[in-house]
């Protein structure tokens, strides 16, 4: 019989002890179980993932969804990131989207304007204890949005002005300002690269007391306009140079689309309202007054935006005949006496710099504007150099 000492060293070489059951070998140190708040981060990304693959089935594949994504596309397409609707709904989607825009704008300016105003704008009771403004402000609110809507009562007080130094744009407020008007809105478009414009090279034409200051229209023989004639009455649609000296223009800037003409509104529903957007909009009502829509936008919490068509109806209930679309975005704001902003511009970097804006006068034939265009071709002007 071998020693016990070699039998116990066999059972130890064979991993037994002398029991004969295999000793478990023990982890240094056990698995630790996640924390309560792992489980719920887990189950947060579960829910965030479902939420994410019905929410773009929904964005994709409905009807309801197409019409929020081709609003919302639109919306871009007004903003200085036009090319970030193509994610969206595709490049191809885009350029049909935008060449859409260009044909039926000009079709919305097809028709001619038929309304009529009174030779003598209604300025109230003049035995009445204190009689009507000139101009006055009220705030509108619908879904999303909230705005002011400037009116003024005598359109022949209204007068296109433009910057007074040459090479750059001017701000609304510097304009009020400087001219001592008693309010004033932004008017034209001008050409923006990169959305760094000076704000020094307009869009189409610009008129001022019945003469034109800039026309960059080349080989155009009309185009989309927005303004008043010597009259008072205001004129917007598709117009040529002749046409609109032989109508006695007085004040216009190129813009569109016109939205409203004789009486009736020309965009059928919100879901073809041309997205949400700050807006500017010019309108006049059969008794010649003159009213200015402002819509703040691209500001959660606060405002929005609008589409046109939610202009057009708020222009509508306050007795519009005839409207139009200006340069709206980050270049709408309404400004009163003293240079003071009424409305929130959406430019980071507060109100831009535009080279026109429509100004309410006391006096309108006070006030003198130059020209800062004469002698200038349109070739010859770097909208990008400050």
């Amino acid at each position: 019989m071998p020693p016990r000492a070699s039998t116990a060293a066999a059972s130890a070489s064979n991993g037994r002890n002398r029991s004969g059951i295999t000793p478990r070998k023990h982890k240094s140190a056990r698995k630790k179980k996640r924390p309560f708040g792992w489980q719920l981060l887990k189950l947060a990304f579960a829910t965030g993932f479902t939420v994410s693959v019905l929410a773009a089935g929904w964005f994709f594949l409905t009807p309801s969804g197409n019409e929020y994504r081709y609003m919302l596309a639109d919306s871009l397409i007004t903003t200085q990131h036009r090319e970030w609707a193509k994610y969206i709904i595709g490049e191809k989607a885009l350029r049909e989207r935008v060449a859409l825009y260009v044909k039926q704008f000009e079709d919305m300016g097809e028709e001619r304007d038929t309304h009529t105003i009174p030779t003598s704008p209604d300025q109230g009771d003049p035995a009445a204890e204190q009689p009507e403004k000139l101009t006055s402000i009220e705030e509108v609110d619908g879904e999303g949005y909230h705005g002011y809507l400037l009116t003024v009562r005598d359109p022949k007080k209204i007068r296109l002005v433009v910057p007074n130094k040459r090479g750059r744009g001017e701000k609304v407020s510097s304009m009020v300002k400087r001219t001592g008007a008693i309010a004033g809105v932004n008017a034209g478009g001008f050409s923006d690269p990169n959305w760094k414009g000076n704000g020094f090279k307009p869009i189409g034409l610009v008129i001022s007391q019945g003469k034109i200051y800039y026309n960059g229209l080349g080989s155009n023989n009309s185009v989309q306009i927005v303004g008043i004639d010597k009259n008072g009455k205001m004129l917007a649609g598709k117009y040529s140079v002749d046409e609109l000296m032989d109508l006695g223009i007085s004040e216009a800037v190129s813009f569109s689309p016109r939205i409203i003409v004789n009486g009736k509104g020309l965009i059928p529903n919100r879901s073809q309202g041309w997205g949400i957007a700050p807006r500017s909009v010019m309108g006049q009502r059969e008794d010649g007054a003159i009213l200015f829509l402002l819509i703040d936008g691209r500001q959660p919490g606060y405002s929005i935006g609008a589409t046109l068509y939610d202009a057009q109806e708020i222009l509508l209930e306050h007795g519009a005949v005839i409207a139009a679309n200006l340069d709206g975005g980050s270049s709408t704001v309404l400004v009163t006496e003293n240079g003071e902003i009424v409305n929130k511009p959406s430019s980071k970097s507060g109100e831009r710099y535009l080279p026109t804006g429509f100004l309410v006068f006391d006096d309108p034939d006070a006030v003198e504007i130059p020209n800062i265009w004469a002698g200038l071709k349109p070739s010859e002007i770097d909208a990008g150099k400050w």
